[in-house]
């Protein structure tokens, strides 16, 4: 069966007006023309849909049947299409986004409410996950695009990925605590298990894991980890509850700590990298293109890199730093600026 939709726009018009020349002059064409378009469409389905006169066109049985159906279909067709070219054109519509669990609670909330101040008409939908979750979402086409920490997408030809902020690893303590005094804390002051008897950091859904793991390893600590958790804002409330000491992502753009903790900077610094993943060689719709280059902002109080408050002081001595620092790929390799103890007040992610 080789059915048209101007075929059965045509039919629904000549039904409506009982004319064919009524009918032709809606689409702009000849009356032979639209005899032709609806003697085609009945031999194409096999039926005979209007009883024709000198006078007058009325429908037949079956032709009144499916004229209320397909009348319908085609003003559902093109409800759906006008929808779809309003979501191209006027920023409307709903765009999904995935995301992991330190991202849904600290850098994700500011970008959404300022979608909703740029785009009134469009839904932004934040669908939190594990980062695995996260990237076969992407892969499958379920969401838009995802926004993830530390994401390992190196050597893939599936994603592409925008690097956004850069954020250090930090110690966070309660202010009372003996390793609290400095501006900045050795990753080796981690090993003293009369002052850390046991570690706080975030699981493998939070998708920060890898480089926490991998930093501990490498300066050979191995403290206790019993407390890990999926968001940075629980991981803070058994720090401050006194389970543990944080090693966690803090970075300038998130809110204040609780006024019991502080964060230090661990040094050498080891980053993690917030990033923008969609997949490639796939364009976005334009309203989740909107979004993306929203997010991507850099001018925004939220973009840039993370550092700008993660400062050590010179009248600590923090012993000898070696030159590099590790941080995983797409972080902004620039060494820590210096400045006066007093700025050195970490804001929690």
């Amino acid at each position: 069966m080789n059915v048209s939709l101007q075929q059965l726009k045509v039919f629904v018009a000549v039904a409506r007006q009982r004319s064919f020349t009524r009918a032709a002059r809606e689409f702009d064409l000849t009356q032979s023309a639209v005899s032709r378009c609806v003697r085609e469409l009945e031999e194409a389905i096999a039926l005979r849909l209007f009883d024709r006169t000198t006078r007058q066109v009325e429908l037949t049985t079956a032709g009144s049947r499916l004229e209320r159906r397909i009348a319908r279909l085609i003003e559902e067709i093109e409800l759906t299409l006008r929808e779809e070219r309003a979501a191209h054109e006027e920023h409307t519509g709903l765009v999904v986004v995935a995301c992991d669990p330190v991202l849904s609670s600290g850098w994700l909330p500011e970008r959404l409410a300022r979608c909703a101040t740029a785009f009134p008409d469009l839904i932004v939908t934040a669908k939190e996950q594990p980062q695995h979750a996260v990237l076969a979402a992407i892969e499958q086409g379920e969401v838009d695009f995802g926004v993830l920490c530390d994401a390992n997408i190196a050597g893939t030809d599936v994603f592409h990925a925008q690097p956004l902020v850069s954020t250090p690893l930090c110690a966070v303590l309660p202010r009372v605590h003996p390793l609290a005094c400095g501006a900045a804390l050795r990753w080796e002051a981690l090993r003293n298990t009369e002052h850390v008897m046991q570690l706080v950091t975030l699981n493998a859904e939070a998708g920060t894991r890898n480089a926490t793991e991998r930093a501990l390893n490498t300066h050979r600590i191995d403290t206790q980890r019993a407390n890990q958790c999926g968001h940075v804002a629980a991981a803070l409330r058994m720090v401050e509850l006194g389970l543990g000491v944080g090693v966690l992502p803090i970075g300038a753009h998130a809110s204040t700590l609780p006024v019991s903790l502080v964060a230090r900077p661990l040094v050498p610094e080891v980053s993690v990298t917030t990033m923008l993943v969609r997949r490639r060689n796939r364009s976005l719709r334009p309203n989740a293109d909107a979004v993306w280059s929203l997010f991507a902002d850099a001018d925004s109080p939220t973009g840039g890199t993370a550092r700008a408050n993660l400062r050590v002081s010179p009248h600590v001595n923090l012993g000898a730093v070696p030159a590099t620092h590790t941080t995983i790929q797409g972080a902004t390799d620039e060494p820590m600026p210096l400045v006066p103890e007093g700025e050195a007040l970490m804001r929690a992610s």
